[in-house]
């Protein structure tokens, strides 16, 4: 269950197979990323039907799963290229990890959890600072006035979002 959240930010169909069936695994499963949890014993034909729903609900991106364009720039998973405003901006690995989570769900608040654990895994969930210093950073990076962002925006008490692309 650790792995799911970091599978769902990069986009990939999660499906839960397990001989649990407790209502609350399956919910926090699913509140973790997962798109489906089928329990034991299960039919082969409706795991299969299971697994090509996953497959079309996730369909639309696979044109472009490796870039997204936010407000002023884009970023590339496959060549780790980030470019603003035209320019080429080179950034740390935790850093691309960071912006490339924040850019997957552009213009949605990602809690400083979901972040921390994307980008530094589940034993760092609670490490808040880790995640100041790197926001702070790729302000400094991508801002044009890294005081007043209007690209990586806090949300108090909850997370940050990355703009749209325009």
């Amino acid at each position: 269950m650790e792995i799911v959240p970091q599978l769902a930010a990069l986009g990939l169909s999660v499906i839960i197979l397990t001989a649990r069936d407790a209502t609350q695994e399956k919910v926090a499963a699913l509140d973790l990323g997962a798109d489906d949890f089928v329990t034991k014993p299960f039919d082969s034909e409706e795991l299969l039907a299971r697994i090509r729903s996953a497959l079309r609900r996730k369909a639309w991106p696979l044109a472009n799963v490796h870039r997204r364009e936010f407000a002023g720039g884009s970023i590339d998973r496959d060549t780790h290229d980030v470019v603003m405003r035209g320019e080429q901006v080179d950034l740390t690995p935790r850093e691309f990890n960071l912006l490339w989570a924040l850019a997957d769900h552009p213009g949605r608040v990602m809690t400083h959890e979901s972040l921390l654990e994307a980008v530094w895994g589940p034993a760092h969930r609670q490490d808040l600072d880790y995640l100041r210093v790197a926001v702070r950073s790729l302000r400094r990076k991508l801002e044009l006035v890294p005081s007043a962002p209007r690209l990586l925006i806090n949300e108090p008490g909850v997370g940050y979002r990355l703009a749209e692309a325009d």
